[in-house]
């Protein structure tokens, strides 16, 4: 696990000036308040993941990583997987969810709480609470959650939460399921509350109607003030939501985003972005992030701050060894360092999944390919070439590669031993320009 540097030593007065100044608050309590009470004795505080599927995605990450700055800074971390509410769903802007089997949900709840324990301390003086919220909802009687919960709930305030207004003026509505996630969440708010003295919720910006909830809740039963506070939701260049439910999500797990394929996503972030992505999801010192994004502003074909970037949060998500090979793999892609045949057959299928080509029904897929087939065939095959003749005149020229090894003649075959792992040969033509076929 990465080193996470304390707050105090980054130059800040407090763990909140720290996470302001990192672009990790977007609302809030009082702010006067909330800096009371994190200035002050540590806090138990809570953040909630539903698995509503199989892995966390970077949407997530960036309320890990707040709840690691805190956990650092001394306050209690509780991370609660709902296995009650996701079996739900919080409501979407995007319509209503399809509602998964309760042994799938319990599943990704065990793969979530293995994602979390990854980022943040799970031994030591201060490691973090797993609890459900299952355990508790699922006791409650239908009588019981009414008459205890839901009568402290107004009809009008909970209409009134942005995600429900939008989706009961769209055509579909909201399905009274969904309708009520706000108020489970707001008992699981109460429930921390009274069980580990838990004073601080946090989540994305698209929570605050259910971080709200739980406060109000808190404060009308218990007549105690709590705090909550939000992060910026994170989009892509057009302003999309990195999100599951909006189709292009950044996966947490490596079986379903490769390392190799986080670690690009990474690197390939813009330079305009390096600035709040550095703050956001690093925990490097001020000092050195300023000189990373000046760096990327005085001599940006560098790429310093970039490679920074990807080597701390894929580093954070996946360690070091497979952040390594990510790294390694696209240097021996290119014939920039490194051994092809080192590179473990996983990463290699990863890295090189883009240079599948459309067949005759429009599918991608790697170009079959068979050994005493002719490089010039399979370079065709791969996209590289328009022709045979092409291909034999580039060859001829000394610009065609095989596995990073020059071809030297025009006829030249490939052979048992030119298929990665049994299965792929790379074709390269000059330095850029990279093709692959699959062995038959």
């Amino acid at each position: 696990m990465a080193h996470v540097i304390d707050f105090k030593e980054a130059g800040f007065d407090s763990v909140l000036d720290e996470l302001e100044w990192r672009g990790l608050i977007s609302q809030s309590t009082d702010r006067d308040q909330l800096a009371e009470a994190l200035n002050g004795e540590p806090v138990t505080y809570y953040c909630g993941f539903d698995p509503t599927a199989a892995s966390l995605h970077i949407g997530n990450l960036v309320q890990l990583i707040n709840m690691r700055h805190l956990q650092a800074a001394g306050h209690h971390p509780i991370a609660l997987v709902g296995g009650a509410t996701g079996l739900i769903g919080d409501p979407r802007q995007s319509g209503e969810r399809t509602l998964n089997p309760k042994d799938v949900v319990a599943g990704w709840a065990e793969r979530l709480k293995n994602q979390i324990g990854g980022i943040l301390e799970t031994t030591g003086d201060n490691p973090v609470r797993f609890v459900s919220n299952y355990d508790w909802t699922a006791q409650m009687s239908v009588i019981d959650f009414l008459r205890d919960v839901g009568k402290n709930f107004r009809l009008g305030t909970m209409l009134a939460k942005d995600t429900v207004a939008r989706r009961l003026n769209s055509e579909d509505g909201i399905s009274f399921t969904e309708f009520s996630y706000q108020v489970l969440q707001g008992n699981d708010y109460l429930h921390l509350y009274d069980e580990y003295g838990c004073t601080l919720e946090i989540g994305g910006s698209d929570q605050w109607g259910n971080l709200t909830s739980g406060m109000d809740l808190i404060r009308k039963v218990r007549g105690t003030s709590v705090n909550v506070f939000t992060s910026p939701i994170i989009t892509d260049a057009t302003g999309k939501k990195f999100g599951k439910s909006e189709g292009n999500a950044v996966w947490l797990d490596g079986t379903m985003l490769s390392p190799y394929k986080f670690y690009q996503f990474w690197f390939n972030r813009p330079d305009v972005e390096m600035e709040s992505l550095l703050k956001a999801f690093t925990f490097l010192p001020k000092a050195e992030i300023e000189r990373l994004v000046e760096e990327s502003k005085t001599n940006p074909g560098a790429r310093e701050a970039q490679r920074t970037l990807a080597w701390e949060v894929t580093s954070l998500v996946h360690g070091d060894a497979a952040t390594q090979a990510a790294i390694d793999a696209s240097a021996a892609l290119f014939g920039r360092g490194g051994d092809l045949a080192s590179i473990d057959e996983p990463t290699l299928e990863s890295a090189i999944d883009g240079l599948k080509v459309e067949d005759e029904n429009g599918e991608k897929a790697f170009p079959a390919a068979s050994a005493g087939d002719r490089v010039a065939e399979a370079g065709v095959k791969a996209g590289l070439f328009k022709s045979i003749s092409e291909a034999r005149k580039t060859i001829k020229s000394g610009g065609v590669y095989l596995n990073n090894a020059r071809v030297e003649g025009e006829d030249q075959t490939l052979a048992d031993g030119d298929f990665l792992h049994g299965r792929f040969a790379l074709i390269r033509r000059g330095k850029k320009v990279l093709g692959a076929v699959e062995r038959h």
